[in-house]
C-alpha cells in the first residue's frame, strides 16, 4: 500500500510540473512573438536603391506607425558590423523620416553589403541592406599581357579585369599551367582569351575533344565559365574576391616544353626508339 501510494503522489507531482512548464512555455510564446511582429510593423525603413557606387547619394527612408512625442529614430549603418554612420532623425506629423548620405571619403573605401538599422522608442528596431562598390571596383580594363614562353618565345593573352589589376602572367610548365598574378582591390572577375596553340586542356593530352582546366585561386580550387571557343582558343571567366593573388590555369599541355610541337616531336622520338630498337633484335636473333 506504502509503495502504490508514493507511485501515485510521483505521477501526480510529475503531471503538476509538466503542465506548469506547458502554461510558462505558452505564456512566452504569446508575450514574445507578437511583441516581435509589433515592433516590425511599428516601424519600417528602406533605401531608395538597391546598388549604390561611390559618390552617390544613398536616400534612407522609413515611417513611423505611432508617432511617440518628439522621440528621435536612432538611424546606424554598419558593414560587416562595423559603424560606419550613424545619426538622430526627426519624425514627421505623418510619421515619415529621410537621410541622406553621400558615399565617399575614409568610410566608404570597402565594397560589399551595408546593414542599416533603425531603432525607436522601446525596443523597437528594423533593418534594411544594400550593397555598395567603389569606382574602382566598377572599372573595367581590357589589355593584352605578352607572356614568356621560354624557348618557344612569347605569346599574347587578351583580357579584361574588374576589380583589379594585372601584375603578370607566366608559365609554369611542370603542372601545364598559365599562373596570372592580380592586384585585387574588390570582389570581381577576369576574362582570358587562351590560345589553344600555347595553353589547352584536352581529354587525350593534347588532341582530342576540350577537356576542363583546373583553376586555383591562391591554392583553393574555384569554378569558372566559358564562350567564345573556337578553333584557335578558348575564353574563360573567373571570379575572384578581394585580396585573391595568384590565378592558375591549368591544363594538359602548355608550351614551352608540352606544346603541340613538342608533343609531335616527342612522338616522332619514340617511334624512332621503337623502330631502332626492333631493327637492333632483328640484327641479333639473324
Amino acid at each position: 500500500m506504502h509503495n502504490s501510494k508514493g507511485n501515485i503522489e510521483l505521477h501526480y507531482k510529475l503531471l503538476v510540473r509538466n503542465l506548469l512548464v506547458a502554461i510558462i512555455i505558452g505564456v512566452f510564446a504569446f508575450s514574445v512573438i507578437p511583441a516581435f511582429a509589433q515592433s516590425q510593423s511599428l516601424l519600417s525603413v528602406s533605401s531608395s536603391k538597391s546598388i549604390y557606387t561611390e559618390g552617390e547619394t544613398i536616400v534612407i527612408s522609413g515611417t513611423v506607425t505611432t508617432v511617440i512625442g518628439e522621440t528621435p529614430v536612432t538611424l546606424q549603418l554598419f558593414h560587416q558590423g562595423n559603424l560606419v554612420e550613424v545619426a538622430q532623425l526627426n519624425v514627421a506629423n505623418d510619421g515619415t523620416f529621410t537621410k541622406t548620405i553621400l558615399a565617399q571619403g575614409p568610410l566608404w573605401k570597402n565594397n560589399g553589403e551595408y546593414t542599416v538599422r533603425a531603432s525607436y522608442g522601446q525596443g523597437v528596431v528594423a533593418e534594411a541592406t544594400f550593397e555598395f562598390a567603389t569606382k574602382q571596383a566598377m572599372v573595367e580594363t581590357t589589355d593584352r599581357f605578352e607572356v614568356d614562353a621560354g624557348t618557344s618565345g612569347t605569346f599574347d593573352v587578351e583580357y579584361s579585369i574588374k576589380g583589379g589589376t594585372v601584375k603578370n602572367m607566366l608559365i609554369d610548365p611542370d603542372i601545364y599551367a598559365l599562373i596570372t598574378v592580380i592586384d585585387s582591390t574588390a570582389d570581381g572577375a577576369i576574362t582570358l582569351k587562351l590560345p589553344r596553340e600555347s595553353i589547352d586542356a584536352k581529354v587525350n593530352i593534347c588532341n582530342g575533344s576540350d577537356d576542363v582546366f583546373i583553376i586555383l585561386i591562391d591554392g583553393v580550387e574555384v569554378t569558372y565559365s566559358e564562350k567564345d571557343t573556337n578553333s584557335a582558343s578558348r575564353t574563360i571567366t573567373i571570379n575572384f574576391e578581394e585580396g585573391d593573388s595568384d590565378i592558375e590555369i591549368i591544363g594538359t599541355c602548355v608550351v614551352p616544353e608540352f606544346g603541340a610541337i613538342a608533343a609531335l616531336i616527342l612522338a616522332v622520338a619514340i617511334i624512332s626508339i621503337i623502330a631502332v630498337t626492333s631493327k637492333n633484335s632483328l640484327r641479333m636473333r639473324i
